[in-house]
C-alpha cells in the first residue's frame, strides 16, 4: 500500500478560492480510480491550508492516479498551490 499524508498551502485567498472550486471533481475523479482505497482533502483551522490524506493499493495505482492528476483540469488550476507531502511505501 502507498501512502500520501501532507498539505497543501495556500499563499492567498486567492489560491484558497481556486482549490475550494477545483476540489470537488478532483475528489470525485480520484476516489473513482481503480486502486484508489481512500482519499481526503480537508480544510483545518488555517483558511489557507488544507490537510491531504490518500492511499492507494499498489505502486501501479498510485502512479496511475499521479499521471492522471498532472494531465487533469485540477493540476492546471492549483499548480502554483504549495503542497508539502510525504510519501511511504513505494
Amino acid at each position: 500500500m502507498i501512502t500520501l499524508t501532507g498539505r497543501l498551502i495556500c499563499a492567498d485567498a486567492a489560491e484558497a478560492g481556486i482549490v475550494r472550486a477545483h476540489l470537488p471533481e478532483h475528489l470525485r475523479l480520484t476516489r473513482e480510480e481503480p486502486g484508489c482505497l481512500s482519499f481526503s482533502v480537508r480544510p483545518t483551522d488555517d483558511p489557507l491550508v488544507w490537510q491531504v490524506e490518500e492511499s492507494f493499493a499498489d505502486r501501479e495505482a498510485f502512479a496511475a492516479h499521479q499521471a492522471r492528476t498532472r494531465a487533469s483540469a485540477w493540476h492546471r488550476a492549483t499548480a502554483q498551490v504549495k503542497r508539502d507531502y510525504r510519501i511511504s511505501g513505494l
